[in-house]
């Protein structure tokens, strides 16, 4: 009897011993959860440094550019991006660097392009450490950690040089944008009448677009006075726009302004809102772990939205300082009703085009192709701030009521925002034609 309970426990202890020795060679399973924690903490260090929408664009385009690269050098089904983005250079992975994971390495590498991409990037270090600990505790051994580490500290070097490269780091070197007074044209508006923002966007170098006007859009509607005139009309839809307590929440739900304010007496106090291509980024996050697909895919899918948002940005704000059109609540203030107040907040630039109408198109087709026209979900991205979940029948149905909650918000004519969804539609597809899906 003694013998056989000598046995069992013997069997016992080996098989638990063997059972640790294989988790400790085992490989952690990452996902788009993954991808979407990085997305998460570049968001919330956004909202904290105050970043704009376009250069946002910028922020998350690389950091997943970086990640992707190293899926590329790993699994042959991901193409890579040389010969596909603009002047992207033919990276090759170190050969003195093996017994890596390179799915960590991927993720790490978006944490150090964010790290050193972002104003305030060095507070990404905090959410490096815990990946790093739980890596520790699936198994992962120090050794591979730190050959999977040297691997994306050696991509994101080559990354950070090809972003480098776009062009802008140069704008800090042009001339203050000055307002342009002619009637009609934009000017800075209440309450904080902000400077413009990122005036000169245009000039940095997109990833699939010949130019920042390939899809030059249609003249917006000539500015006029005349209560007979197209754009009086425009002028008094806004005017007269009576919201329902639904097209409130709309508007409040795709507001992603990041420059809100609120005057409280002789003080004005920022609000903490996210971007409209952050708020993309998380609905990206969203499908994707909805529809089960795996790391490497969901690499693919974050990369081609993110590409997708800064070119839709760059095109959008070419028109933008182009047409120079006034604000909805600049020309009714004006021209109309000096007492009135959209229900949004006006951002800093100029009206047309719509910038969330144009991204949400340009990300809604992307996210089409890639996954379903009738991709179910529900947005949960902005309940942390507040927000209650919106549910949507498709990417498109999202994308339409982004743009739609412009006019709600009184800060949009609608030129702006259907030449916009047109606008940001062609650039989706331009992505998915260069990206080669």
């Amino acid at each position: 009897m003694r013998m056989r309970k000598f046995a069992f426990y013997s069997l016992l202890i080996l098989f638990i011993v063997s059972g640790c020795q294989r988790r400790n060679i085992s490989t952690r399973q990452f996902g788009p959860q993954d991808i979407q924690q990085v997305v998460k903490n570049m968001t919330d260090l956004m909202i904290h440094d105050i970043t704009n929408p376009p250069l946002a664009s910028r922020f998350f385009a690389y950091a997943c550019i970086a990640g992707y690269e190293i899926v590329s050098q790993n699994n042959k089904e991901v193409p890579g991006l040389y010969g596909i983005l603009n002047k992207y250079p033919s990276l090759h992975k170190p050969d003195s660097i093996t017994g890596y994971s390179y799915q960590l390495s991927a993720v790490l590498a978006m944490l150090h392009t964010a790290e050193k991409i972002q104003p305030s990037g060095k507070l990404l270090s905090e959410y490096e450490h815990q990946l790093l600990d739980s890596c520790r505790a699936w198994g992962i051994s120090d050794e591979i950690i730190d050959k999977s580490d040297r691997y994306a500290i050696a991509i994101s070097k080559q990354i950070l040089a090809y972003a480098k490269s776009d062009g802008y780091n140069k704008i800090s070197n042009y001339p203050r944008y000055t307002p342009d007074t002619k009637p009609g044209s934009w000017y800075p508006t209440p309450p904080a009448f902000m400077a413009a923002v990122e005036p000169y966007f245009n000039s940095v170098r997109p990833f699939t677009l010949d130019t920042c006007n390939q899809f030059k859009p249609v003249m917006p509607v000539a500015f006029s006075t005349d209560k007979n005139s197209a754009f009086y009309k425009l002028l008094m839809l806004n005017y007269k726009v009576s919201l329902t307590e639904e097209q409130r929440q709309i508007a409040a739900f795709w507001d992603c302004n990041p420059f809100a304010l609120q005057d409280r007496g002789h003080l004005l106090y920022g609000l903490k809102k996210i971007s409209p291509g952050a708020h993309w980024m998380g609905i990206t996050g969203i499908a994707c772990e909805k529809a089960k697909k795996n790391f490497d895919q969901s690499m693919q899918i974050f990369t081609t939205v993110a590409i997708g948002l800064m070119d839709g940005f760059i095109c959008c704000w070419d028109e933008k300082f182009r047409s120079n059109r006034i604000r909805p609540e600049t020309a009714i203030r004006k021209y109309i009703d000096s007492s009135w107040t959209p229900f949004l907040q006006t951002p800093p630039f100029p009206e047309y085009l719509s910038g969330h109408s144009t991204i949400s198109a340009t990300s809604a087709t992307i996210l089409t192709d890639l996954l379903g026209d009738h991709f179910a979900y529900t947005d949960t991205v902005e309940v942390q701030y507040g927000l209650s979940p919106r549910s949507f029948k498709s990417f498109k149905e999202a994308a339409s009521e982004a743009a739609i909650s412009r006019f709600y918000g009184g800060i949009h004519f609608m030129d702006a925002i259907d030449n916009g969804i047109i606008q940001g539609e062609k650039v989706g597809n331009q992505v998915l034609k260069k990206m080669r899906y």
